[in-house]
């Protein structure tokens, strides 16, 4: 171990975010190219819909077993395989654009639906990683960071997914995303490590970690854990209000992830017939300010924490404040222009991120023995929303014509999200294992 103070914590959320941030780029890239397969497999709006929802179903399906993936296996061996299984399937996508229209459908849904599988693991990692890097007054700011991920790939990607479907073909960004996936995974394993086998991590660091509330010994002695993936588990922590609450407020703020990342820009070609060319680089503005106001909600919440507010107020008053902003969105059914379509989605954008602070919530609720499977749990449910969201936008839009009706119900989410986080989860505080395993939840 070093002598001198070090900062490796800030390191592995950094890559936390990277590997977010690629995630979400191969998650978005069926929306920036959605146009051009729609034309090419002959698609309308309701089997566009399921092909933007095929990645969902698994992905929210294998959440409990990514869980407890995550509790038995460790965070780095789980994650960086998981990024080698997504980037396979990139990279076979790309090659089913050679199959006839009909089979190439039907290849890209089940590769959707593998790649869904395969990233699974990624945000009940997250989760863990910083439960146990970080102290909990550091750990809203971490989440907030890496949960930011989902707007930074829109700014990042989409310019470049809409050039390269505009001079190339929507193959070639399945590919392009396959190859900086197989980098991303070398990064990983060389940088990624538990907090107490870090290379380069000092004992100081240790102590701050574990002082503040930080799980340092998480992946310790892994070959002699317990199965925490149990039927008893998942009743016990379905029983707690405080969790159900945040289960259904991560719901609702997954509809507005899942239309920013599917139908939005759709929406701005369709709707408001903006050329594909410049669709990238615009849906890359509203995403910045989802970026900045997921970094700005999370460093909020910490500083409210560190003035002396209870962790309940630090938390909630970003959920609340930021889904107020998001409905603006509905505004945009009143406006010709598009530069105040524009302005409006940025304000819902800033606000889904500043409030969008379920996995920092989730890192401060979890008990110890659950930190995995609990994270599992609560994307499971949040991302059924990845399943709905784009099949109930396609049938809006296939039978009325428009996105009237779907901007309302992205924004009625917004305001469920409210009441599941206000009156639903109570005081936020943290479970303690001694309930767990009373309850016969032992890891």
């Amino acid at each position: 171990m070093l002598a001198k103070t070090t900062h490796v914590r800030y390191l592995i959320v950094t890559m936390l975010f990277i590997a977010s941030t690629f995630s979400y780029g191969d998650r978005v890239v069926l929306s920036i190219a959605a146009t051009d397969i729609s034309r090419d497999l002959h698609l309308d709006a309701l089997h566009l819909g399921y092909l933007l929802s095929g990645f969902a179903w698994t992905y929210a399906a294998a959440q409990l077993p990514a869980g407890g993936l995550l509790d038995h296996f460790g965070s780095k061996r789980v994650y960086g395989i998981s990024i080698l299984c997504w980037s396979t399937c990139a990279l076979l996508c790309g090659m089913a654009g050679y199959l006839p229209a009909a089979a190439a459908f039907y290849a890209l849904f089940a590769l959707r639906l593998v790649s869904g599988l395969a990233q699974a693991p990624v945000f009940p990692g997250n989760g863990r990683i910083v439960a146990a890097w970080f102290p909990t007054s550091e750990r809203g700011g971490a989440a907030a960071f890496f949960n930011a991920s989902q707007y930074f790939s829109l700014v990042l990607f989409a310019p470049i997914m809409g050039w390269l479907v505009h001079t190339m073909g929507w193959k070639q960004c399945f590919w392009f995303t396959a190859a900086v996936g197989f980098a991303l995974a070398a990064l990983w394993f060389q940088q990624v490590h538990g907090v107490k086998t870090h290379p380069r991590i000092s004992q100081d660091e240790i102590a701050l970690i574990e002082r503040g509330g930080g799980l340092a010994n998480l992946d310790a002695r892994l070959q002699n854990r317990r199965n925490t993936f149990t039927w008893a588990a998942i009743r016990w922590l379905l029983s707690k209000r405080m969790l159900v609450g945040i289960y259904l407020g991560q719901y609702c703020i997954t509809t507005l992830t899942w239309f920013f990342l599917t139908w939005f820009p759709i929406y701005l070609t369709q709707s408001r017939h903006i050329p594909i060319a410049k669709v990238g680089m615009l849906a890359a503005l509203p995403a910045l300010c989802g970026f900045l106001g997921g970094i700005l909600g999370g460093v909020i919440s910490d500083l409210l924490l560190r003035s002396g507010r209870s962790l309940t107020f630090a938390r909630k008053l970003p959920v609340v404040s930021g889904m107020l902003l998001a409905m603006t969105m509905v505004g945009c059914n009143y406006v010709n222009s598009s530069i105040a379509v524009m302005i409006l989605m940025s304000i819902a954008f800033f606000g889904k991120g500043f409030g969008a602070l379920g996995w920092s919530v989730i890192s401060d609720v979890s008990p110890k023995e659950l930190v995995g499977v609990n994270g599992g749990l609560f994307n499971l449910i949040g991302n059924l929303a990845g399943v709905t969201t784009p099949i109930v936008i396609g049938a809006i839009v296939k039978n009325t014509g428009s996105f009237r009706f779907a901007l309302i119900f992205v924004a009625a989410t917004a305001l469920l999200a409210i009441v599941a986080y206000v009156p639903v989860v109570g005081e936020i505080k943290r479970l303690e294992s001694a309930a767990c395993t009373s309850q016969g939840v032992s890891a």
